[in-house]
């Protein structure tokens, strides 16, 4: 509702009131104002000068506090905590020109998802939910809305293969990892692509493991990006390798790394198990080299690969780690910003960070105690949302009122200004203070039983307005 002015401003009668808010023991945030949102709290344990802007999302899936989707600034501080707990690979893209928010939701089997995909508009509303075709359910590892604004997604698929020149039966179970091309909009596959069809067994550094109760994962398909000739590349970690494939026939046409490298790998350039490669403008190739699963290297890394791909040669550019020999054995990512930084998630260890060009940490941040987010991002985003901003006040002596406000997902608000009088419909503005993370907290001169908080941007004009609590 809109509360209406009822008059000029006068003496201010509204104070900031030092945080009563503090997390809990167990790193959960708790707010007044909305004790349904107890997500897992972020601690900033460094920060310097000449990080990128924006906002850093993750999806946490692990240890304390509520799990989801969520957006938090450079303090930790929450700006958007989702109700989706099974969310994975949580970003910004673009969708019809606009920007979107995206993940994955569904279940995890033997280390892949099934499950769909979701696209969220600058409000937080649910504007498109795309699924995998041809019978197959849409994994977790990969959701990319193209330029074309199709999508591209993984999906695992169980298969009988003989698996008997690498030590298995002859009838054994293996998963097929799978790429496919789908029309968002209708759902119609546009293109698909099987492991098993162009990559051997022999080419996987796994080996099968007797009685796991599941198929042998060879390949484990990890991530899709296009390529600057429309081609796609094709990240498995247990091949230890990119692939390079043709979007219209599925031919490979060069493996970096692994048993079968069409490329002459300069030193450093070998990965192992590693996820989320990706090509720049600049020709380049980032990926998130995990190095262990089993270990291969001391700590992961994020690393920045030269392609010759007249001579067929492979070189390290840039490599960013972190001072801790921090070891990832799953998951993780290495983004590359508009401003050169990198923005590292890394994956099971609890952990993000960001790197100026040169390797610089410039950031770092830690996840609850056993967190995880699959991957780790740093995106603009400017959020809208339907739902109006809350509000709860606690009388205090001598008619002062503590007032708490917050407004999950709202990017564009600079204060509050706290509104009272007697009566839901008959209040007038007391005064107003700079925002002060998710939650800020007050202290107002009341003017009558009734209170609610009014949502200014740096303009003052006014985003929106909470509904009236009775002291």
């Amino acid at each position: 509702m809109q509360v209406p002015r009822l008059g000029p401003l006068g003496a201010q009668k509204v104070w900031p009131l030092p945080s009563v808010k503090p997390k809990t023991p167990k790193g959960v945030w708790e707010f007044r104002s909305r004790p349904d949102l107890r997500p897992g709290a972020v601690e900033m344990i460094a920060r310097a000068q000449g990080t990128s802007s924006g906002y850093i999302f993750i999806a946490l899936k692990e240890g304390a506090g509520e799990h989801g989707p969520m957006i938090i600034d450079d303090q930790g501080q929450l700006v958007w905590l989702g109700k989706h707990r099974s969310a994975r690979d949580f970003k910004v893209q673009r969708h019809r020109g606009k920007p979107v928010l995206t993940w994955w939701e569904g279940r995890v089997v033997a280390a892949h998802g099934v499950g769909e995909y979701v696209i969220f508009d600058d409000s937080y509303r649910e504007i498109a939910r795309v699924r995998a075709g041809n019978g197959y359910r849409g994994d977790l590892h990969e959701f990319l809305i193209t330029p074309e604004d199709t999508a591209l997604l993984t999906a695992y698929a169980p298969a009988q293969t003989d698996l008997s020149p690498i030590g298995g039966p002859e009838d054994g179970a293996v998963w097929d990892g799978i790429v496919q091309e789908v029309n968002i909009e209708t759902g119609m596959v546009l293109f698909e692509w099987h492991s098993l069809q162009h990559v051997s067994l022999e080419e996987s550094y796994y080996a099968p493991t007797k009685g796991a109760g599941w198929p042998y994962d060879y390949f484990h398909i990890n991530s899709i990006d296009v390529d600057h000739d429309g081609n796609l590349l094709v990240s498995a970690r247990n091949t230890c390798a990119v692939y390079k494939v043709d979007r219209k026939s599925g031919e490979v046409l060069w493996r970096l790394g692994g048993k079968k490298s069409d490329f002459e790998m300069g030193e450093g350039t070998r990965t192992a198990f590693q996820h989320d490669a990706r090509r720049h403008q600049d020709g380049t190739i980032t990926i998130f080299d995990n190095g262990a699963h089993p270990k291969v290297h001391q700590k992961s890394r994020g690393i920045v690969v030269e392609l010759d791909e007249e001579r067929m040669r492979a070189i390290l550019a840039r490599t960013y780690t972190l001072p801790q020999e921090i070891l990832s054995t799953s998951q993780g990512n290495a983004q590359h910003l508009p401003d050169r930084n990198v923005f590292v998630g890394w994956g099971s260890e609890p952990f993000v960070s960001e790197f100026s060009y040169d390797g610089e940490v410039l950031l770092y941040g830690r996840l609850p105690d056993d967190g995880e987010s699959y991957r780790a991002f740093r995106f603009e985003w400017r959020g809208h949302p339907t739902e109006d901003p809350a509000v709860t006040g606690e009388q205090r002596t001598e008619g002062r009122v503590a007032v708490h406000a917050s407004w999950n997902g709202a990017t564009e608000v600079a204060s509050w200004e706290v509104v009272s009088g007697p009566g839901p419909d008959q209040m007038a503005p007391l005064g107003s203070v700079p925002r002060d993370g998710f939650e800020t907290d007050m202290l107002a001169q009341a003017t009558g039983p009734y209170v609610a908080v009014r949502a200014l941007d740096s303009s003052g004009e006014i985003l929106g307005t909470s509904d009236p609590v009775e002291l």
